[in-house]
């Protein structure tokens, strides 16, 4: 079962706030003046009271710069790879695209807008519970042809450049199968790299980006679900644009991989 953490984050500091202000405005004062009228000393506050009065600034900050500026992601699977990694943990810029109310995602404030080449963190439209993270494609009325693994955009063919094999002891804790091959792309300005399987086939077909939905694809192009197979992200389910990796550890082999600290995501 997939746990709302926003709606989570949400509530408990919705809970210690009303706890404290409630406390303050109405209960704390009665306290206090029963403790001087029976000149006694002053009681202590019950331990619920203690609890909020200490967590709700705290939830209230973590709250405020997950729902508005970063957020951190981990990266379960290797649709990604090469620019990312199994184990991988991210930061997400959360204001690149808009302000958006936390758990009614709601946009209130327009800042930027999604653009071509963009690695995007996102709802899974099939499942909007879960997270995908991919890269972004096709704009809201692009027209996006894949054919014999070729990327066009428009009727252009997106360029690439063969760099080589891509071997395992280039990801260490992940494995990617023998027939890798790894291309550099270029879409719009973003120069990045992709990955190619030889052995398997080409996913063909060609789609019209409505208005307000996106096209994405992962780097690992032959092993990415993506809108290959179950179409758009609509603009609501974006969540924002993947900025930088802050630690790398892959808990089902028991490894990390310390260079990737700090590394930018292009």
């Amino acid at each position: 079962m997939n746990l709302d953490f926003s709606l989570l984050l949400v509530v408990l500091t919705t809970f210690t706030g009303l706890v404290w202000l409630v406390d303050s405005l109405l209960f704390r004062r009665r306290r206090m003046d029963r403790a001087v009228q029976k000149n006694v000393q002053l009681p202590r506050d019950p331990v619920i009271i203690e609890y909020s009065r200490s967590l709700f600034p705290v939830l209230l900050i973590v709250l405020l710069f997950r729902s508005f500026l970063f957020e951190p992601f981990k990266i379960p699977s290797g649709s990604m790879i090469p620019t990312l990694l199994v184990g991988d943990f991210i930061v997400v810029n959360k204001f690149a695209y808009g302000v958006k109310l936390p758990v009614l995602n709601k946009k209130i404030l327009s800042i930027g807008e999604p653009e071509r080449g963009d690695v995007v963190v996102f709802r899974y439209p099939v499942d909007p519970s879960v997270n995908f993270i991919k890269r972004l494609i096709g704009l809201p009325g692009d027209t996006i042809t894949y054919r014999d693994k070729e990327l066009f955009i428009n009727g252009e063919l997106v360029p690439k450049q063969e760099s080589g094999r891509y071997t395992s002891d280039e990801v260490k804790c992940t494995t990617p199968r023998a027939d890798a091959v790894l291309f550099r792309e270029t879409v719009e300005d973003v120069e990045h790299d992709i990955l190619l399987h030889e052995r398997s086939g080409s996913r063909n077909g060609q789609w019209i980006v409505p208005a307000g939905h996106y096209f994405v694809m992962g780097d690992n192009r032959d092993r990415s679900n993506d809108s290959r197979e179950w179409g758009f992200v609509p603009e609501e389910n974006m969540m924002g644009r993947a900025v930088g990796i802050w630690m790398n550890f892959d808990y089902t082999k028991g490894c990390g991989d310390l260079s990737r600290i700090g590394k930018g995501i292009h």
